[in-house]
């Protein structure tokens, strides 16, 4: 199976997340309404930054996974291109690759992934990324799940 980047945009995005646009101006912008803490009881916010190397495409992969109880933002610190792959939930309660979309992003560009979202780690391009990661964790086995895909994905630009 293979998946061509497609450039991100709001409507595409939605049914995954929210595009997360950083200030072009002086002010704040508030992403707390995006935040999701499905858990009955407390969790813990996890703020994190994360510098990840830069991968070629295209890429192969078979695995994916999502935050069930969390949503997960990704903020651009210092961060050229990425790539985002996202599926929404098949019948079998893992992710359907027949939706399954590949979503070409810029630096100054976040993400935020909805709880339960199935997504491949993320993937930059270009060279080292830096990125401000929000979630919700209780440090139970379920604040990741990972799922091995019954196919292999290949993850190109064009």
């Amino acid at each position: 199976m293979k998946l061509v980047a497609e450039p991100i945009t709001e409507a595409a995005f939605a049914p995954f997340g929210q595009i997360l646009t950083l200030p072009g101006e002086p002010g704040r912008v508030d992403y707390s309404a995006f935040a999701e803490n499905r858990r009955p009881g407390k969790a813990e916010v996890c703020f994190r930054t994360s510098l990840t190397a830069p991968t070629s495409l295209p890429l192969k992969t078979t695995v994916m996974e999502r935050h069930a109880f969390s949503s997960q933002a990704f903020l651009p610190v210092d961060v050229a291109r990425y790539v985002v792959m996202v599926a929404p939930d098949g019948a079998e309660g893992g992710p359907d690759l027949a939706g399954a979309r590949l979503f070409l992003v810029d630096g100054g560009t976040g993400i935020n992934y909805r709880a339960g979202v199935w997504h491949h780690p993320m993937t930059v391009l270009d060279r080292d990324a830096i990125f401000a990661t929000v979630m919700f964790n209780d440090g139970g086995d379920r604040d990741e799940d990972w799922t091995d895909l019954p196919v292999e994905v290949e993850l190109a630009l064009a």
